[in-house]
């Protein structure tokens, strides 16, 4: 199809529709932007827990983006090519390539799972970073169930559940989905004499590590309490179809590994010319433009973001941050230099049902209390009253009624390497040369192949 070229909404252009993306186009307001992004909905990853639990619905997680920013041009596609001397990017849609022209230019690409070179990694574990992967999980837990029900020799190995990383996402994800097969035990009297086996493997000393003082060490009391076996300073060695062994030599017969260890940039932060810390980030400076640059900003999780209130401390990647950045963004869109400062206004975690810890004002708060505050802060941040009514009410039918155990039907369970499918590198081209002489609409010619295959990016936490 013949290339087409056009310019951004108001000449801003926003690469990436996640938390922080989203919130840049929606506070511009009738200014307005382009936004691309490979999909239309905003996912607000904080509540992927509970979804894959079934204590929320898997819509009411997700927010469409033409109503969270009805000001702002949606082009779905996928970037792949930065020129900054021309100042457009190309983006690859389903009807062809789309040059956008910029006067400024947001990045906030995000990130995806970081998979490690372990041996059988990619090939059997089931990540956690959108709502398709929560469902997945969900699906595969109840159908271990049915497994063990209908050949209760092998029952142990199918009921034995192994999660690696013990951030937010792994903790929240193996104890809400804990309280999914507790919810649901009841229904499988054949197994009531096996007891599921909960593992967390993390290759430092103590789970939670972002949560300040002693909280982490109460939040793994209370999932011992629940039967959790905690690995501490342990990693994976090697992954098989049905087994896992661990650094100090355990093998562990099991079908189900989760893997939250961490995230990385997306990958077509690497390839854009940009300038990048260690961590594959792009270094931004106090007023979140990118170093070196006047017309481009970044933020989120694909960004090395300085913050004021924090010195010689970069944010971390969550959503009340990225909410932040792109507040101050914002800003500094419409002239205000100040450098953009935040202090987190606390930390928490659900442990199931009305359990958690959290950390307000400095001041450790510990169950029933502390869920409710996770919860309510979770809520509030929902940018649309439809969509936190919606949770507000789901949530409530499932502390009256217990998890939703049925299986969605029709969604496959798929290792890492099919659920990282639009996480996986494309080619970019960055091109350094004049701005080429042509009339909007026109076919353009550009050196360099063109992608047999393109994938999209996970959208910002």
């Amino acid at each position: 199809m013949e290339r087409t070229r056009r310019m951004a909404r108001n000449g801003t252009l926003i690469i990436g529709g996640g938390f922080g993306g989203a919130h840049v186009a929606r506070l511009l307001g009738k200014a307005g932007a382009t936004i691309v992004n490979p999909d239309t909905a905003m996912l607000y990853t904080p509540l992927l827990p509970e979804v894959a639990a079934g204590a929320i619905e898997p819509r009411h997680a997700v927010v469409p983006l033409r109503q969270l920013c009805p000001h702002a041009e949606l082009l779905r596609g996928q970037a792949v090519a930065l020129d900054e001397a021309a100042r457009y990017v190309t983006v690859e849609t389903e009807l062809g390539s789309v040059d956008v022209e910029y006067e400024r230019l947001v990045i906030a690409l995000g990130s995806t799972a970081r998979m490690l070179p372990t041996p059988g990694l990619a090939e059997q574990a089931i990540t956690f970073k959108n709502v398709g992967d929560a469902i997945q999980l969900r699906n595969h837990v109840l159908r271990q169930l049915d497994l063990a029900d209908a050949d209760p020799s092998n029952a142990r190995r199918y009921l034995r559940f192994v999660f690696v990383g013990a951030g937010y996402a792994g903790v929240e994800a193996l104890a809400e989905v804990r309280q999914l097969l507790a919810d649901t035990w009841r229904h499988y009297p054949r197994l009531r004499d096996i007891q599921p086996h909960w593992v967390l493997v993390n290759a430092a000393p103590k789970i939670l590590a972002e949560v300040p003082g002693r909280l982490g060490y109460d939040a793994a009391r209370q999932l011992h309490r629940d039967g959790v076996d905690i690995r501490p300073s342990t990693t994976l060695h090697s992954v098989e179809s049905n087994a896992v062994t661990l650094s100090d030599g355990t093998r562990l017969d099991t079908n189900t590994l989760v893997w939250t260890a961490g995230v990385i940039p997306a990958p077509l932060i690497s390839q854009l010319s940009l300038p990048l810390d260690e961590r594959g980030r792009i270094i931004v400076g106090p007023c979140l433009q990118v170093e070196g640059r006047t017309n481009v900003w970044a933020i989120g999780d694909c960004a090395a973001v300085p913050n004021a209130a924090t010195p010689n401390q970069t944010d971390p990647p969550t959503c009340q941050h990225a909410l932040r950045q792109a507040r101050q963004l914002v800003k500094a869109l419409r002239g205000d230099d100040q450098p953009y400062r935040y202090r987190s206004l606390g930390q928490g975690a659900t442990l199931g049902r009305l359990k958690g810890i959290a950390s307000v004002g400095g001041v450790g708060i510990r169950g029933i209390l502390a869920a409710a505050i996770v919860r309510w802060y979770h809520i509030s941040q929902v940018p649309e009253l439809s969509r936190a009514l919606r949770i507000i009410a789901d949530s409530a039918l499932s502390l009256m009624f217990g998890r939703d155990g049925a299986e969605l039907p029709g969604i496959d369970v798929q290792p890492a390497t099919a659920s990282r499918a639009r996480s996986q590198p494309v080619t970019a081209r960055v091109f350094q040369h004049e701005r080429p002489t042509h009339r909007p609409g026109t076919a353009l010619g550009l050196p360099g192949a063109r992608p047999a295959a393109l994938s999209a990016l996970h959208s910002s936490r």
